[in-house]
């Protein structure tokens, strides 16, 4: 067998990317490439292989592509569909065509739904019945796509979720049930709600197990995949425009700052974020500071929490995590980082405002008479069972809404202490200043034993 096939998968954003060739033709395919794009580069000269085609399965909301830089590098074809409005010189891919590579064929099956450009890539080998699918953000493990993110094409959710169940029953479904699914995301991205952290899975198991392949009429299925929405984040209909220019070339450097340029830069309205370690942050930061964890998912959440049209100085303890920080922001098309301080000793020294955040165990806030326990995980986990008498505001649209949150004191939990520390920043830096946060979150709470109860919302 000469085909080769290699998922890439990024973690941050729950991303996966795909390498497909043929050994004897030393020629292969990157599907729905990241935006620092060295990994594909190096696979392909580990292979022999020469980069022939990049295809994309749809204008991604969650990430910014590297489509147009990997293809300056290599010389290579972008093709995607022809419903996309791509802006750069590409290839119009129409239901039904076909990329031979080698002995390996890649069929383009148009199936919209999460977007109105969705497509799947179908792979076989030979004369062989297909053997894997690509679906990009129309099937996952477990779960589909979100309908809503074609408002600007003037599609309703309600009519990209009948396109969905069409797409479903009458192409994917079609398939060999042997044949193996490989989504482009998996568990924790924006772009579905209950996907499972499984990477790929055959045709026939998703039509045993995956909700939206169950027996149901298409009225009944559109409700469900519309009901109960979370809004998407801020950033996705930004990310959808560059991924239909195309961004510019990475630049990784970052410059250093003094306490005073440093000063000077939020003074002209940067917004300061400090990726730092929590209990470093929470020990002591920049008063007004943002912080968005690097170890956890932090590029999809910078994307829901910082403005896209500010700039940003990021706060770090080594040059090292500074240069990460700007790598993975500009991943869902934060390009404008000014510059990194060094922790904040020499702001502290300098006389320059600071803060510390105060950290809660689930003991310390169950039973409090005085305390408002703010939920901030999403309105699906925020239903499956919540501290009694938590109040409901989800992380992702929190910027938006900080009017809404109740006044102090507060307690911010979310389920295991991540998303809790973002939102108490957020909140601080709106003026909120009696807040404390949830040390291990609902997780916590659950594990001590301690009862649960059914939703109460403002969302």
């Amino acid at each position: 067998m000469s085909a080769v096939f290699h998922q890439f998968y990024l973690s941050c954003l729950a991303h996966a990317s795909y390498l497909v060739g043929d050994d004897e033709a030393g020629e292969c395919a990157i599907v729905d490439p990241q935006r620092d794009v060295d990994v594909y580069l190096e696979a392909a000269r580990e292979r022999g292989l020469t980069i022939r085609w990049i295809l994309e399965t749809h204008l991604h909301a969650d990430f910014v592509s590297g489509h147009l830089e990997l293809a300056r590098r290599t010389g290579a074809t972008i093709a995607i569909s022809h419903r996309a409005g791509a802006e750069y010189d590409h290839r119009a891919l129409r239901d039904g065509d076909v990329i031979d590579i080698g002995d390996v064929s890649i069929t383009a099956w148009e199936t919209p739904g999460h977007t109105p450009e969705s497509m799947c890539f179908v792979i076989a080998e030979g004369d062989a019945p297909p053997s894997r699918v690509l679906t990009g953000d129309t099937l996952f493990i477990g779960d589909v796509g979100r309908p809503d993110l074609a408002g600007g094409a003037g599609y309703t959710s309600e009519q990209m979720a009948a396109l969905m169940f069409d797409s479903l029953r009458d192409r994917l479904a079609t398939l060999p049930d042997d044949c193996e699914v490989f989504p482009g995301h998996g568990a924790g991205s924006a772009c579905g709600r209950s996907m499972s952290s499984a990477l790929s899975c055959s045709i026939g198991k998703q039509k045993a197990n995956n909700w939206a392949f169950a027996e149901q009429s298409k009225d009944d299925f559109v409700a469900a995949l519309t009901g109960g929405l979370d809004a998407p984040p801020a950033y996705f209909p930004h990310d959808v425009g560059w991924n239909r220019r195309g961004a510019p070339d990475l630049d990784e450097a970052v410059e250093l700052l003094d306490v005073e340029a440093a000063a000077a830069q939020r003074r002209d309205g940067a917004v300061l974020l400090d990726v730092r370690a929590r209990e470093a942050f929470g020990e002591c930061h920049v008063a007004g500071a943002v912080w968005v964890g690097l170890d956890g998912q932090f590029a999809s959440w910078c994307g829901a929490v910082v403005p896209m049209d500010v700039p940003i100085v990021v706060v770090a303890e080594s040059d090292e995590r500074a240069r990460e920080a700007k790598l993975r922001l500009a991943r869902v098309g934060l390009h404008d980082v000014r510059g990194w301080l060094d922790g904040v000793t020499a702001w502290r020294d300098a006389g320059q405002p600071t803060s510390s955040l105060t950290s809660v165990t689930v003991d310390d806030i169950e039973g409090s008479d005085e305390l408002t326990v703010l939920d901030v995980r999403q309105t699906a986990e925020h239903h499956d069972g919540h501290v009694p008498g938590a109040v409901s505001l989800p992380l992702r649209g929190l910027a938006a809404r900080l009017a809404e949150a109740p006044r102090g004191p507060l307690a911010v939990i979310c389920e295991s202490g991540y998303r809790s520390v973002i939102a108490a920043s957020l909140l601080a830096a709106a003026g909120h200043d009696d807040l404390v946060n949830v040390l291990g979150g609902t997780a916590a709470w659950r594990n001590a034993g301690k009862q649960l109860e059914a939703e109460t919302s403002l969302s």
